[in-house]
């Protein structure tokens, strides 16, 4: 279970020492496939009996050892995101682009594959900031890897929004620790219970502030539309697949583990509004990396309204919805790449026909383009319906208006993109193409076919799925189950 952690982390110590480009995408593959049999190995033997394991690092007892636990849904995060990264690592070998001939990406790369994979599987606040730092770190060498003045001002200010979030969330953890002595997760649960009522919503808050940023939600996502679309498409498709999913993955489980049953209005008025700004910042730009940007925002706001909604079935509607959004949101990043790649822009503005120079490209950005807007029979449609049967549960009439209302802008702006970029007339200077854009990159357009398929198959496999997510959300719910489990290791 600790292999998706170690293994990357070692590798990229390795990989310092190998200056070839050949020898380090063989190390990156090779760990990357370990990787992925050791989460496969996890999540099997936890879909088959729920058990949730737990592994104390180098036999330290539970008080000093950085431990890592995996239930249902941790298992699930850990597999789904190195299927993601190993897929992703070949489009960008595919695209060769500066960044990836670095000799610094596959290191750097590996070391982000290791924090996201020890942010789903942390067991105590601590290791959960440790991740966050890994992250961050990674992240913003990634981000500027070219060097060029639009990545470095973009980067600047990601990399001064998630200082201040690691300010947040260490002060948001000192003061866990102050208040009830421990950052354990299985802990906390009972001392936090102790608590005043004023103390205990103020820490809520401020691990909600700081996950909040991470996962860009309203007011708090500004940084994201203007970070994400300077980076190459290669790494904006794991930042946007993944990283946000992080900070959303954290709210889940300090929500239902820490914080069970409270501000559960608040986080519905703050994805209603993080639904809705992002989808309006979407319809008013017509940059194609920009407007997939702001679908990011807005598809985080579906997840915090499930979310806030609470109880078995909102929080497994929110489980599936997460799920799903990982495979379609990286494959538009990946399509985007490829027509940049191809044409030297994805705006509108400039490219155009696309879909006559290459139907299996349009094919591409059609499935998942349809399944972010939510329409059926794709996973997106599946993922708002089981959210929004939740809310009429609940009678969240508002929260739902709101959903309905911004997935039909949602669909608008994938409108806005295939009418301007695959519709229409081919540009004249892409006439004199005599090879089509999937030939000439071929590794690239097999990659983006793969996470395609995914997103088809989570759809195709959408019953047992969202079985399982709800297996996951009851597990997320059974406080004593996690604190038990964890204890008895």
């Amino acid at each position: 279970m600790s292999l998706p952690v170690l293994g990357p982390l070692i590798a990229a110590a390795v990989m310092l020492f190998l200056r070839r480009l050949s020898a380090q995408r063989f190390v990156s593959f090779m760990t990357l496939g370990v990787s992925l049999v050791a989460s496969a190995t996890t999540f099997v033997n936890i879909w088959d009996d729920g058990v949730i394991r737990v592994v104390r690092m180098s036999g330290w007892p539970g008080s000093f050892a950085i431990t890592l636990v995996a239930d249902r849904l941790a298992a699930t995060m850990v597999l789904v995101a190195t299927i993601v990264v190993t897929i992703v690592l070949a489009y960008a070998t595919g695209q060769r682009a500066p960044d990836e001939r670095s000799s610094f990406y596959h290191p750097v790369y590996m070391v982000m594959t290791a924090g996201i994979s020890q942010a789903f599987l942390a067991g105590d606040l601590f290791n959960l900031f440790v991740a966050f730092e890994i992250l961050l770190m990674a992240s913003y060498v990634l981000l500027t890897l070219e060097g060029t003045n639009e990545q470095v001002r973009a980067g600047t200010t990601y990399v001064v929004l998630n200082i201040l979030e690691s300010m947040v969330l260490l002060m948001a953890i000192g003061l866990v620790f102050a208040a009830t002595g421990t950052v354990s997760m299985a802990e906390l649960p009972a001392r936090l219970a102790e608590l005043p009522d004023g103390v205990r919503m103020g820490l809520q808050l401020l691990l909600l502030v700081a996950f909040g940023i991470k996962a860009a939600v309203f007011p708090l996502f500004f940084w994201l539309p203007d970070s994400y679309p300077t980076a190459p498409s290669s790494v904006s498709a794991v930042f946007a697949g993944l990283l946000t999913k992080v900070g959303v993955y954290c709210l889940i489980r300090t929500q239902t583990l820490l914080f069970p049953g409270e501000l559960g209005n608040v986080v519905i008025v703050i994805g209603a509004a993080t639904m809705l700004v992002g989808v309006l910042g979407a319809i008013s730009h017509r940059d194609m990396k920009r407007i997939l940007s702001f679908q990011i925002v807005s598809s985080i706001g579906y997840m915090l309204f499930g979310l806030g909604i609470g109880g078995s079935a909102a929080i497994a509607a929110t489980i599936f919805y997460l799920i799903h959004h990982i495979p379609v949101k990286t494959s538009l990043f990946l399509v985007e790449g490829i027509v940049a790649r191809d044409s030297g822009s994805s705006s509108p503005d400039v490219v155009s026909g696309m879909a006559r120079r290459s139907p299996i490209l349009a094919v591409l950005f059609l499935v998942p383009a349809l399944s972010l807007a939510g329409l059926p029979p794709f996973s997106g449609f599946l993922a708002k319906f089981a959210i929004v049967r939740a809310g009429v549960v609940d009678a969240q009439w508002v929260g739902i208006v709101v959903a309905l209302v911004v997935s039909l802008l949602t669909l608008v702006s994938m409108v806005k993109i295939w009418v301007g970029v695959f519709w229409g007339d081919v540009e004249p200077a892409a006439k004199v193409s005599t090879v089509g854009v999937l030939r000439h990159q071929r590794l690239m357009g097999v990659s983006t076919g793969m996470i395609v398929a995914l997103s088809l198959a989570i759809a195709v496999a959408a019953g047992p799925l969202y079985e399982f997510a709800t297996l996951a959300a009851e597990q997320l719910l059974d406080v004593a189950g996690y604190v038990n489990a964890v204890r008895s290791a």
